[in-house]
């Protein structure tokens, strides 16, 4: 009995209506994820390839999908030589190696040339406190780029020489080779190996360069770092990169900024917390504090009976935005009340006629005997018989 093939839109995972950019990055998907080089001796990924190939092969040619849209698979049965019966062998996959898969199958895409390409980005990391943070700064740093060399112009050859055509490539820097698969012949592009996809073969080396075009040189530039940066973000300074080939544009330098710790401040997106110890007596009576900013002191005037570890909002006093500095986050104190661990023995009555005054807790037990007294029969019995079990 033949084995019952799945619908190619199925397969796919398209609808009936899907275009031709919707077909091909459906199969893209499917060929990165079970193209057999990526699953060795896995029978199952292989089989799925295979399937999602056909289905590809059928769906992306116009004629062959009315074909398949008037009578489903049997407008095809009857074939040889390919999956499911399907004859692959007339296929030509050139275009979606080369334009789906790119450099996935070790190649570049046939769409990529020896034309002009952007360089490198350059990465570096500067160090700035946390102030500097808040405020912005401007920082130097240096690097080691590549430029032009006088000797040769960027040619790479040796003065009264010049590159020329590699004869392999003909200049394009892509070379095409064909190869047999179960799709029959595939034709696929790489970077010609001559000249590294550079379209020119240099004979006599410049000395100074190496062949290269360009020179190591050690460059300092001087680094705006915003205010209301943080920890990990980036500064990127265009077109100071490495040199692009073929006559494109430098790469940029992305320079990551490192903010150090700060003993009393710490940050939270745009906003600062911090904690301040107040004494029992500003916290019970209320009065006046200094508190820290990144701006400079500032009094605050703390209310009668704060208790510890309440949070107070300095508003305006954090870290500006990024977009506009002149908008800034907000400033979170705690308030501690600290304990003293030192009182001299006029302060120590002191604290006791207050005690005293305000409930007498420091005579916690003699007021739970003096209570116990005051019961009468089996209910006074009962307190001193719970007083005695309490302090066992």
């Amino acid at each position: 009995m033949a084995e019952q093939k799945r619908d190619y839109y199925e397969v796919l995972g398209i609808g009936k209506n899907a275009d031709d950019t919707e077909i091909k990055k459906a199969y893209r998907a499917l060929a990165k994820k079970y193209h057999p080089d990526v699953n060795p001796g896995n029978a199952e990924a292989e089989a799925k390839f295979k399937e999602a190939s056909e289905a590809y092969a059928i769906l992306s040619d116009p004629d062959k999908r009315r074909q398949y849209d008037q009578f489903g698979h049997a407008a095809f049965e009857g074939g040889a030589g390919g999956p499911g019966g399907f004859d692959f062998s007339g296929a030509d996959f050139s275009d979606i190696f080369g334009d789906i898969f790119g450099d996935f199958f070790g190649g570049r895409s046939r769409s990529a040339s020896n034309g002009p390409m952007k360089g490198a980005n350059l990465r570096t990391s500067v160090r700035i406190t946390f102030e500097e943070a808040v405020f912005g700064c401007e920082k130097e740093i240096e690097l080691t780029v590549k430029e032009t060399c006088k000797t040769c112009n960027g040619s790479g050859a040796k003065p009264g020489t010049s590159p020329e055509t590699c004869s392999k490539c003909g200049g394009k820097g892509q070379v095409v080779f064909t190869s047999q698969s179960f799709f029959g012949t595939v034709r696929n592009v790489q970077a010609c190996p001559d000249c590294q996809g550079t379209g020119k073969i240099i004979k006599e080396k410049c000395v100074d360069c190496r062949g290269t075009g360009y020179v190591p040189m050690k460059k300092r530039y001087a680094v705006d770092i915003p205010a209301g940066i943080d920890n990990g973000q980036c500064k990127r300074l265009p077109g100071l990169g490495e040199p692009g080939t073929n006559g494109g544009a430098r790469g940029d330098v992305l320079v990551e900024v490192v903010v150090g710790r700060h003993p009393i401040f710490q940050r939270q997106d745009y906003n600062i917390f911090s904690t301040v110890p107040i004494s029992f007596a500003v916290a019970a009576l209320g009065g006046e504090i200094v508190i820290d900013t990144v701006d400079g002191k500032v009094i605050y005037d703390v209310k009668a009976g704060t208790q510890t570890d309440t949070k107070v909002r300095l508003k305006g006093k954090g870290v500006p935005t990024l977009r506009n500095k002149e908008v800034r986050g907000d400033h979170y104190v705690t308030l501690v009340v600290e304990v003293p661990d030192r009182l001299s023995h006029e302060a120590k009555e002191l604290l006791r006629q207050f005690d005293a005054e305000s409930g007498d807790s420091l005579n916690a037990a003699k007021k739970l005997e003096k209570d116990d007294k005051s019961g009468e029969g089996k209910e006074g019995k009962e307190g001193k018989d719970k007083k005695k079990k309490f302090w066992k």
